[in-house]
């Protein structure tokens, strides 16, 4: 039961964060487009790893990243009103890269049927 608990609360902590990231945000440094894909909550409800894909160049990840960072304790407030907990987890947020990764192994096997065919 507890594990069903937690999987609540991670995603609806993951729906919120989403949709505060997309409206609520006026930071100048979030540029590039970014996408929450998982959050992890720990048993004690303590922390929350907030796994954020960003699309972008480098720079722009950073900076993002950095922007994100900064606002944490802003979408930790926002999550608390939306979601009734009696204590909200602090955020760690994580850039997760398995999108840039899955898009190169695409590429990677895209190349060796190319060589195949040929």
């Amino acid at each position: 039961m507890a594990k069903y608990r937690a999987g609540r609360i991670n995603e609806e902590m993951k729906k919120e964060i989403s949709a505060i990231i997309m409206n609520g945000l006026k930071d100048p440094r979030i540029t590039a487009m970014i996408t929450i894909t998982d959050v992890e909550v720990t048993s004690d409800l303590r922390y929350a790893k907030v796994y954020a894909s960003i699309f972008g160049t480098e720079e722009q990840k950073e900076e993002s990243l950095a922007g994100l960072k900064s606002s944490a304790g802003y979408i930790r407030r926002e999550v608390g009103k939306k979601i009734q907990m009696r204590y909200v987890p602090e955020l760690i947020i994580v850039v997760d890269d398995t999108i840039d990764r899955g898009m190169h192994i695409d590429e990677l096997i895209r190349k060796a049927n190319e060589k195949k065919d040929q």
